[in-house]
């Protein structure tokens, strides 16, 4: 029997491990596949409930890391890890994404001599200011499996001198995870029990450095977001990190009535209130990608986007950090001026399958 460990740590990572979790069982004579919890993200409501949600099976391994600079993370992680993978030896260690739990799992298996697959590889920003472009880019090069989840990425691996045999077109884990749950995220209630008419409110998401760490930046967000909740009921679901940076510069006591915070929301809740709105505005990665499998309006409040396929086939809009355009916009979606997009190819909900039969196949046991 052949062993791997799937390495997750932060919100993004569940959804994308879950349908691979779910995939391998199917093998379960020939394969035991375990997980790794680094505990990057290690408040509940951005962690533990997306277990209970996704129905994934509870981590094999907690490291109880938590927060600290990049530079501290990524050690510790490190250094706990590699006692779990010194004592396991797994055949091969799966790495999703782009948090700093991919690059410290993908070094240490590296190191160690054992085989990696980096679930969501070739995706390039071509910004190496963000952590998240210098953590795929290493990965990618320790990598012996790259499962790619849209064209840009062979392009980009292939430009790498990356070697053919290791590039893998396979489609995206994260809509497997949206697809299997679309029923529940559809007849979820939660927009009733906000007083929300469907398609007649707007979401918003924060996370990143450039939008929420400096206070001019994050005040200027923040105006912008009330004069938008003017024109629409605006939901505003605020990642820890955000939240404590509103509180720090003072700007918890200008919040208007139409701007509705809330605490980090469960996945279905969450997705629940995306389908239904007509409008998301965003700084996530993971958010372009559901906002184009769901056909909803989405603005990108970023300089780039590692997701080129959301912008060119899908209804994602990139336009910069600049609130004022953001402002201008977002009225002219609510006004009727919208993308109507597609699906991309091979989004199908069948990504994580593809993917375990290459790893069977890999592992000499197809």
């Amino acid at each position: 029997m052949k062993k791997i460990i799937s390495i997750v740590g932060a919100r993004p990572n569940f959804i994308k491990i879950a349908p691979v979790a779910k995939a391998f069982k199917k093998f379960r004579k020939d394969i035991k596949h375990k997980i790794c919890h680094t505990g990057q993200h290690f408040d509940q409501r951005m962690s533990e409930v997306f277990f209970d949600q996704l129905k994934m099976p509870r981590p094999d391994f907690n490291l109880g890391i938590g927060g600290g600079s990049h530079a501290e993370q990524t050690a510790r992680i490190m250094l706990e890890l590699e006692k779990v993978l010194a004592e396991e030896r797994p055949d091969l260690v799966i790495v999703p994404g782009d948090v700093n739990s991919t690059l410290a799992a993908a070094l240490v298996a590296s190191k160690m001599g054992i085989p990696i697959a980096h679930v969501e590889a070739g995706l390039r920003s071509f910004d190496k200011s963000m952590p998240e472009e210098i953590n795929r880019i290493v990965t990618d090069v320790v990598s012996d499996y790259l499962f790619v989840s849209e064209h840009s990425g062979m392009r980009n691996l292939r430009d790498e001198g990356m070697g053919e045999s290791k590039i893998h077109f396979v489609g995206n884990t994260m809509i497997d995870s949206l697809e299997a749950n679309y029923e529940l995220i559809e007849a979820c209630t939660i927009t009733k029990e906000m007083g929300l008419d469907p398609s007649g409110y707007i979401v918003g998401t924060f996370h990143r450095p450039s939008n929420v760490d400096e206070p001019e930046a994050l005040k200027d967000l923040m105006a912008s977001l009330s004069r938008l909740a003017k024109e629409r009921k605006l939901i505003f679901p605020v990642h820890p990190r955000t939240r404590k940076n509103i509180e720090r510069y003072g700007l918890d006591s200008q919040i208007p009535k139409g701007l509705i915070i809330t605490e980090p929301l469960g996945y279905i809740e969450f997705l629940s209130l995306v389908r239904y709105a007509e409008l998301v505005i965003t700084d996530s990665g993971g958010i372009q990608e559901e906002t184009t499998y769901m056909g909803v309006q989405c603005i990108t409040v970023r300089k780039n986007t590692e997701r080129p396929v959301t912008i060119d086939v899908g209804t994602n809009h990139l336009v910069g950090i600049q609130m004022e355009k953001v402002e201008r916009t977002a009225l002219d979606i609510l006004g009727g001026t919208t993308k109507p997009g597609r699906i991309p190819e091979l989004w199908d909900g069948k990504a994580s399958k593809r993917i375990a039969d290459i790893v069977m196949e890999g592992l000499g046991l197809s």
